[in-house]
């Protein structure tokens, strides 16, 4: 099932620094991102986990949809463009525009969550939770990021523990036996016209 030579980058949780929120409110530690090191400004897609520490806005996003998951934690109320929606069960993806001002209020204490980014026109994501094994098929001209967002998983038999992620960049089917749930994305990216 597994082609040896496909590349696959591994990404330890241990080995990602943290970013204070400009607000104060919590810290981002960037899982990956095309192109890699880009920031905030010149990416095409990005994933990060966020610790939210207190309630407050979030920073704009002009030009870019948002997915968020509470994968730790009571779970949070998110107010965008002034509708209020509970994101409050854990591994439910929420989707919404980076354009919208969006305002969070915690219901109950410090949370982790999941945040998938892409630039509108630039980049789509297809965003699968696995909580069994099976196949992890990478398309020609697409890039899968796999993240273990709870219990640990194993990749070709390469362990991840939670948090960790592997990045594959080349046309292969990989074995997935996650032992917990992890996040399947599959990016795919448009050139600059």
């Amino acid at each position: 099932m597994t082609n040896s030579t496909a590349p696959v980058r591994f990404l330890p949780a241990a080995e990602r620094p943290a970013t204070a929120w400009r607000n104060g409110g919590g810290v981002t530690r960037e899982v990956a991102g095309e192109p890699a090191d880009s920031g905030p400004d010149g990416f095409r897609w990005r994933v990060s986990l966020a610790e939210v520490a207190s309630a407050g806005p979030f920073s704009a996003f002009p030009g870019v949809d948002r997915v968020i998951t509470v994968v730790e934690g009571p779970g949070m109320a998110l107010t965008v463009d002034g509708t209020e929606h509970l994101v409050d069960a854990p591994f439910r993806p929420f989707a919404f525009s980076g354009d919208a001002a969006t305002d969070c209020r915690l219901l109950g204490g410090p949370l982790v969550d999941f945040n998938v980014m892409t630039r509108r026109g630039r980049a789509t994501a297809d965003l699968v939770l696995a909580e069994r094994p099976g196949p992890v098929t990478v398309p020609d001209g697409a890039t899968v990021l796999l993240v273990c967002l709870s219990g640990t998983a194993a990749l070709d038999g390469t362990p991840l523990a939670r948090y960790d992620a592997a990045l594959l960049t080349a046309p292969a089917t990989h074995a997935l036996r996650p032992e917990g749930v992890t996040a399947v994305l599959t990016f795919r990216t448009t050139p600059r016209g």
